[in-house]
């Protein structure tokens, strides 16, 4: 072994000086296991009797490493392997939750005869509307129906015969394999959950509407174009393949370059570290309010979803209303930036940009601002100064963000240790979650939405759908380092540590109820990555003002809903720290709706607790040019 190694894998080995065991520092640790002479060292022979024996221990060392490397290697690139056939999930994982099915299945007679007597049921019911429907020259009351969010057949031509036969059975038999895999005693929630997932997706593949022969509307396209519909459906399917051979920009993307057409909110860097770029926006109004606004985005998206195109843009709508506006740009990280933390985010992001804000706008608290993993982060940062006697905040304001995750929605369907185990492996190769890992992931939790609808619409029906600002941000995905996601996963979404007050910053627990700013939450109605019920728990946790508001759509599209956008409404309620708690379904049924943004109502909450205008902050701090012009240079990394 030459030396230069040897070193190496010893340096390796040197443990933490806070993993000793008697409390020494890692020297003083390895001598204490070191074999005693019989007889006391003659005086001034100390050192020369003690340096064999740590070339000893040390080679041995280096050797047990070198052979625990090798056989970590040969796993990791086992599961690497089998992840490419298996589009990322453990099979350990799915293989546990079929044999827990399976083995409870068997134990529970009375379910399995349950099941027959539901499908001979099912049987008669589709016979009797068969008949019905056959006998009949006007359309039938279907037997069943689609559930609320399945678009697939509502279009007439599915209601004629034969096509209304086929939705009918395909939709009782959705109904009777959801009944397989659910109420089976002694089978754990999260392996039904699962189960429902796996079954979900087996049922999504054979749906006629994914076929040109059994797709009425597929079919009437094909007579009315002349079968063009197909060919430009196959054009559409050969350009698709080409864009993702060659990692070429979406069209959409190409139609909405940040700078250009979104992210246009005028402003500047005014701060930059290895992380994060800070962007200060210009003022759009003679005065402003004197607490500046820090926006926290999530570090798994380009922040520019908070400032799309002017008319939607909230970075944009907050300055038009008086505020001075700071928005955190992360970097992209690659290969390199594998062994970030997850308290490097938080030191590097939101610590370091309200120290970059207090040299602009000094002795100003700083209205904090956290969507989605980004209010989760904000969350661990205001518990951390809470604990420290750090006042700099004034308020906070969570949107479709999570500090406890029991019931993370279907992205925890992804997270249990097998998964993890998994992924870890995944992540040690590259160094990173890639962009299209974790597109997959999302895709599957909608795959009747995001992946059969659109392949109908794009390669049966021969049509685009029309780009749009919020698809090419879509497009625009991030990586996540090795280390930080392996942390959040584990320490938030499985262990549930910050929740619990088990999560530590700086060696130290943090408490959420610690945080005793007064805090705005915004859940969507239709989030499957933080359901609201789940956004709402920071309700119970907080020993603060807490102001709830509940907006229609989903995790992206609820949040952006500026005032005059169709159809919008929402529920907002305060809570004061004294008030007694209320569970979400109470919530819910006694918070009347209201229609239009919620937007309105944050900023009028904001306004409240802000001071009489002034006028504006410089752009930067004093003596100092700013970096770059927003949006900046780390939203362009690929």
């Amino acid at each position: 072994m030459e030396p230069n190694a040897e070193n190496q894998v010893v340096k390796l080995r040197t443990p933490h000086p806070a993993r000793a065991s008697n409390g020494g520092t890692p020297a003083e640790e390895r001598a204490s296991r070191l074999p005693t002479a019989d007889a006391p060292p003659a005086a001034g022979s100390g050192v020369e009797r003690d340096t064999a024996p740590v070339t000893q221990v040390a080679d041995a060392g280096a050797c047990h490493d070198s052979a625990a490397a090798v056989r970590d290697a040969l796993d990791h690139a086992t599961q690497v392997g089998l992840s490419r056939l298996t589009h990322g999930l453990s099979p350990a994982a799915l293989m546990n939750a079929w044999v827990d099915w399976s083995t409870h299945m068997m134990a529970a007679p009375g379910k399995r005869l349950g099941l027959v007597e539901k499908a001979a049921e099912k049987g008669r019911r589709f016979t009797r509307y068969a008949m019905k429907s056959t006998a009949s020259a006007n359309t039938v009351a279907p037997c069943i129906d689609a559930l609320p969010q399945d678009d697939r057949f509502k279009g007439n031509a599915w209601q004629m015969r034969p096509f209304n036969l086929l939705q009918q059975g395909f939709l009782l038999q959705q109904q009777w394999w959801h009944q397989v895999v659910t109420d089976v005693p002694g089978v754990t929630a999260q392996h039904e959950r699962e189960l429902q997932f796996l079954t979900r997706q087996m049922l999504d593949t054979m749906a006629p509407s994914n076929f040109p022969w059994t797709n009425p509307e597929v079919l009437k396209k094909t007579r009315e174009s002349y079968g063009m519909n197909l060919v430009r459906g196959m054009q559409n399917v050969l350009q698709d393949t080409q864009k993702s051979l060659t990692g070429a920009a979406q069209e959409s993307a190409d139609s909405f370059l940040p700078g250009r057409d979104v992210a246009v909110t005028k402003g500047s860097v005014v701060y930059r570290n290895q992380l994060i770029e800070l962007i200060q926006y210009a003022p759009l109004t003679d005065t402003v309010r004197p607490e500046p606004i820090l926006i926290v985005p999530a570090w798994i998206m380009k922040y520019y979803i908070l400032d799309l195109s002017p008319q939607n843009s909230m970075v944009r709508y907050l300055v038009e209303q008086g505020h001075t506006v700071f928005v955190i740009s992360w970097k992209n990280p690659d290969v390199g930036d594998r062994d970030l933390s997850l308290d490097d985010y938080r030191r590097l992001g939101v610590m370091e940009a309200l120290e970059a804000i207090g040299g602009i706008v000094p002795d100003q608290k700083v209205h904090g601002v956290g969507y989605c993993l980004g209010g989760t982060l904000l969350s661990i940062a205001a518990a951390a100064m809470a604990r420290d006697g750090d006042d700099r905040l004034s308020s906070l304001s969570l949107l479709a963000s999570q500090v406890d995750f029991t019931e993370p929605g279907e992205l925890g369907l992804f997270i249990n240790e097998s998964q993890l185990a998994f992924l870890d492996s995944v992540m040690w190769k590259q160094g990173y979650l890639d962009t299209t890992q974790m597109a997959g992931a999302f895709q599957m939790l909608r795959s009747n939405d995001l992946i059969w609808s659109r392949m109908v619409r794009d390669y049966l029906m021969g049509e685009r759908a029309a780009a749009s600002d919020l698809m090419a941000w879509n497009a625009d995905a991030t990586r996540m380092p090795y280390r930080m996601h392996m942390e959040y996963l584990r320490k938030l979404y499985l262990n549930n540590d910050l929740a619990e007050g088990r999560f530590r910053v700086e060696d130290r627990p943090i408490h959420v109820s610690d945080i005793r700013v007064p805090v705005f939450a915004v859940g969507t109605a239709k989030d499957h990555v933080a359901p609201w019920q789940s956004v709402y728990k920071i309700d119970m946790l907080s020993d603060t003002d807490v102001t709830f508001a509940l907006t229609s759509g989903g995790h992206n599209a609820g949040i952006l809903s500026e005032p005059g956008h169709p159809r919008r409404s929402f529920r907002v309620r305060s809570r004061k720290a004294t008030d007694l708690h209320m569970d979400p379904e109470r919530w819910i049924q006694t918070t009347p709706e209201q229609d239009g943004s919620w937007w309105s109502a944050w900023t009028g909450w904001l306004a409240d607790r802000s001071g009489a205008e002034t006028a504006p902050p410089p752009m930067g701090r004093k003596g100092q040019a700013p970096h770059a012009d927003a949006p900046g240079t780390y939203i362009f990394q690929k």
